[in-house]
This record gives C-alpha cells, sequence and structure tokens, in this order.
C-alpha cells in the first residue's frame, strides 16, 4: 500500500507543525481568517475550556470558536448524540421528514412561547449568514420591499445578502457593486458616543434622529402620503459582536422599537452570536423587553459540532399560506446531525438554571476585570453582559484607542509562554470594536470559577509585559 502523509510523520504524533504549515502554504487559499497571522498557529487537541498545541502546552480559549461552543470543547453528552445519530441516521434528503427535526423545531418555538407570548415556525439551514439570507427572503416574501436597516459596527455575514447588512466596507470592497445596501444607522455605543452625548441624560439622542429621519419628508426614509417605509426591518445585534461586544443601555430597544412600530418597520434579532445563554438569557434580546419579529441564531445551537442555523418567526410572517413550500432550501439545510445536536443543546439548556449561572459567572468574571481596569492605565473601560465581555485597549491618555496594543496582547497570548501555577500556558483571545482595540471575552458558559482566575491572572500577566 502507498505510504501516506501521515505514514511519512511519526504515526503516534501524526503530521508535524511544520509539514502542516508547508501544506497549507502550498495548497491553501489564503482568502480565509486563517491568514490574518502571518504564521498561523496549529492545535492539535482540545477539551472544555482548552486548546492544545503538538507539545502539550495548554491554552486556556476565551473565543471559544467564535462563540460557537458554549459548552466547550469535547462535550460528552453532545458528542454522544452526534455518534449515535451517525449510526442510526446521518443523512437524509431535506424533501422528507424525520424525528429530530421537528422535535428541536419545536423546543425552540415553545421556548419562544413561553418568552414572547408569541407563536411561531422556525426554518433551518447550515450556518448563520444563510439565516440572515433566509430572513432577508422571508422579509422581502412579507413586505415586498428590499431596503433594510443595519447598525454601523454591525456584523450580519459575508454572503451577499449578509454583507449587505454588515456596515464594513471591507468585506465588499473587493467584489464591486451590492444591491440593497442597508441603511446603517449609529449603535449606542455608549462609552465613545458618537454624537458626544452623555448617556446618563441624553434623553436616548440617537433614536431621536432616527425618528427626525421618518418624520423629515425629504429624508427618503418614509412616503407621508402612502404611509409606507422605504426599509422594511431593522436587522439588530442586542449585544453587538465584532463591533466589541457592546451593551447598549437597557432602555434603549423599548424606545427604537416604538420608532419602527410607528413607521411600519419590522424588529429583526440577530442572535447568531448572543444567542443560547451566552448573556444569561436564551436570546440576548429578552435582557432589554421587547419581542421580535424574527430571529436568527446559528453558531452554539451544535456547540459548533456541525453547521446548522435557522431563524424562527411570528406565525403572521412565516405561515404556510404566507411562506409555501420551496421558498428557500439547501441540501444540507436539515441535517441530522445539527438537528440532534441541537435538541440536545436545547435539552441541555432547559436543565439546569443557566440563567443564574451564566449572570453571577459575568458578574464575578467582571469583577476581575475591573480590577484590572484599577490597574493598568492602558485599560480604558471593561464591560459584559453575561460571558459576552470586553476590555479596551487604550494609550497613556487613558482614552484613545490603541489597536496596536490589543495586536501585541493577543499575539503574546498565542507564544504558550504565559504562567499559571508553576506551568507554561498560553491564551487565546479575539478582538472586535469599531476601532480594533477591544480584547472581547467569550469563554464557555460551563467555565468554572477556578479558569475565572486563570483568565484573570494571565490577562493581568499580559498588560504587565507592555505596561512600559
Amino acid at each position: 500500500m502507498q505510504a501516506t502523509i501521515l505514514d511519512k510523520e511519526t504515526p503516534q504524533k501524526g503530521i508535524s507543525d511544520e509539514k502542516i504549515l508547508e501544506l497549507d502554504e502550498l495548497y491553501c487559499s489564503h482568502g480565509d481568517t486563517v491568514h490574518y497571522d502571518k504564521a498561523p498557529k496549529v492545535f492539535s487537541d482540545c477539551e472544555g475550556s482548552f486548546m492544545f498545541d503538538s507539545e502539550g502546552t495548554e491554552y486556556l480559549d476565551l473565543q471559544m470558536m467564535f462563540a460557537a461552543c458554549n459548552f466547550g470543547y469535547k462535550n460528552k453528552r453532545i458528542s454522544d448524540a452526534v455518534i449515535d445519530q451517525i449510526n442510526k441516521m446521518p443523512q437524509i434528503c431535506p424533501r422528507y421528514l424525520y424525528d429530530y427535526k421537528t422535535l428541536l423545531a419545536e423546543k425552540i418555538a415553545k421556548a419562544n412561547i413561553e418568552r414572547f407570548g408569541e407563536k411561531g415556525r422556525v426554518h433551518f439551514n447550515v450556518g448563520g449568514s444563510q439565516a440572515i439570507e433566509d430572513a432577508l427572503k422571508l422579509i422581502r416574501n412579507y413586505t415586498k420591499k428590499q431596503r433594510m436597516f443595519a447598525f454601523f459596527g454591525g456584523y450580519h455575514g459575508r454572503t451577499m445578502g449578509a454583507a449587505c447588512l454588515t456596515a464594513g466596507y471591507r468585506y465588499r470592497e473587493p467584489f464591486g457593486h451590492f444591491a440593497d445596501e442597508a441603511h446603517f444607522v449609529p449603535y449606542p455605543y455608549c462609552y465613545r458616543c458618537p454624537y458626544g452625548k452623555n448617556c446618563e441624560d441624553c434623553n436616548y439622542y440617537c433614536v431621536q434622529q432616527l425618528r427626525r429621519e421618518f418624520e423629515d419628508g425629504c429624508s427618503g426614509l418614509y412616503n407621508h402620503g402612502t404611509k409606507s417605509s422605504e426599509c422594511a426591518a431593522f436587522f439588530v445585534e442586542p449585544v453587538q459582536g465584532s463591533g466589541g461586544y457592546i451593551v447598549p443601555p437597557m432602555g434603549y430597544f423599548k424606545e427604537l422599537k416604538k420608532v419602527l412600530d410607528d413607521f411600519g418597520v419590522l424588529f429583526v434579532s440577530d442572535e447568531i452570536q448572543m444567542g443560547f445563554y451566552r448573556t444569561g438569557k436564551l436570546w440576548s434580546i429578552e435582557h432589554f423587553g421587547v419581542t421580535p419579529d424574527v430571529i436568527t441564531f446559528s453558531k452554539s445551537l451544535t456547540n459548533g459540532m456541525n453547521p446548522l442555523g435557522g431563524m424562527w418567526a411570528k406565525e403572521e410572517f412565516i405561515n404556510p399560506d404566507i411562506w409555501p413550500a420551496g421558498r428557500t432550501h439547501s441540501t444540507f439545510c436539515n441535517n441530522p446531525l445539527g438537528t440532534r445536536a441541537g435538541y440536545e443543546v436545547m435539552s441541555i439548556l432547559e436543565e439546569e438554571d443557566w440563567e443564574t449561572e451564566v449572570t453571577q459567572k459575568g458578574e464575578y468574571f467582571l469583577k476581575g476585570l475591573k480590577y484590572l481596569e484599577g490597574k493598568h492605565k492602558r485599560i480604558g473601560t471593561v464591560d459584559g453582559l453575561g460571558l459576552a465581555l470586553r476590555i479596551e485597549c487604550v494609550t497613556e491618555d487613558g482614552y484613545t484607542p490603541d489597536p496596536e496594543l490589543r495586536q501585541k496582547i493577543q499575539d503574546e497570548g498565542m507564544k504558550g509562554n504565559l504562567e499559571y501555577h508553576g506551568r507554561k500556558c498560553g491564551i487565546i483571545l479575539h478582538s472586535g470594536s469599531h476601532y480594533k482595540n477591544a480584547i472581547t471575552l467569550v469563554p464557555p458558559i460551563t467555565i468554572s470559577y477556578n479558569e475565572i482566575n486563570m483568565a484573570i491572572e494571565l490577562i493581568d500577566q499580559l498588560f504587565t509585559r507592555f505596561s512600559n
């Protein structure tokens, strides 16, 4: 038998890091996010809150597959469910029905009846961007309008429709004109208010500015003669993800929803990153006391085990008379491995008081971050909701964004030369924000208090290394 690459390397350890990097350089596209780093990190194992390199060095992971693994790596219960499904029925044409598609849809739909008092239905697809695409189709189908609202700093995906809702021009620039780009408005980023206002006494100035755009007959957003808005819906991340885990004032979305209701605009809550108790609620929008018309979800629905996403919509928008067979589809949209993993995730979420647990852990973690804020003048502010947390890196003046410092800290954590309780280790951090200066922290919601202590100690070491 012809030898494989694994045979040519060390059979016990498998392919070497050097060989992996060599093959990547020769044969892999550099168009993915791996090559944001000039020397991509190679990992060989993972478990719980940790990744491990080929030398066995542990890295505390505080980004968890971009928030796709709320229950940590190698969660046995979810893995066992997927293995059972592989042995039972791993594939099926999406033209046909099977048990776990309907059982998972039931769990999500009933959870939303409990939370919002609204009957609705669930439509599955293969990931977050596809969930956004389907939501766009659903809204266009219902309203017969094409343009949407979205926030500056928002991120909803990189497929063609989703990129029109994603504020960053850099996601669209290489590909030419994108039709139907959203009407973008400022997010309530109170630490760096785009209007220069004070959050405590601004009376939601940003919301009032949007209302003025509707009320102004020359603004182009609303036809007062036909009483119709140009924009069909507002796509909202209740806590901005790529924007830097920004938490708006608790009354903000109620005020925004009043404007949208007055002018006939639907409200879509993008829960792709913040759903499934990331913030201490099943859906992050629950913190803000409004009921969305549509919810999109993905990522941690399967704990990162298999691509699956979807949308829930109120019955009036998605009932079979309005949204009939074949409106949107993909070959893998209801895949059995994803729906089985999702069913197990929803079952786990139903069985414990995750709201209390995540809230308490988040408060504990944030308390440690506030200690670091007081200790290190290069930390401008820290904030968070549940276990979606942020640290803003700043210059010596204590306020000016410092993306270079953030990058240095992130790179240093990946070297694996930090120390905790006498052992060498590393830490995996992620970044976001409008100024690329924020470290965003997304540990698994199963993180232990000892691991939170470890995170605070390692972050402290990193800021200390760059304090001069």
